[in-house]
């Protein structure tokens, strides 16, 4: 079983290039913490403003480590979301049976 978590970013105008790039350091920190098995980022086709992340995590506890982390703190809530008109996030687990 699998913790996921889907972001749904808008950026600002303009911003999406500098949320992409901080994003990419994201991933390289992220793709390294225990529990982490995937960390993606992915830009609108139709709206390049639209960033989604897809992460996926061992457990609900390894997402909740990677919140407290300070990358996370310094790079996601201190430089990214003040680039952002709008953010969604999802967390979902497998739905039994399936």
């Amino acid at each position: 079983m699998s913790y996921v978590v889907v972001a749904r970013y808008r950026t600002n105008p303009d911003a999406q290039d500098e949320v992409l790039a901080l994003l990419d350091d994201m991933v390289r920190y992220s793709t390294a913490e225990p529990g982490c098995r995937g960390y993606r980022v992915h830009q609108g086709i139709e709206d390049p403003r639209v960033v989604v992340l897809y992460e996926e995590y061992d457990a609900e506890a390894d997402f909740t480590a990677h919140c407290a982390s300070d990358y996370f703190r310094n790079i996601v809530l201190g430089k990214v979301v003040p680039l952002l008109e709008s953010r969604d996030v999802a967390r979902l687990s497998p739905r039994a049976g399936a």
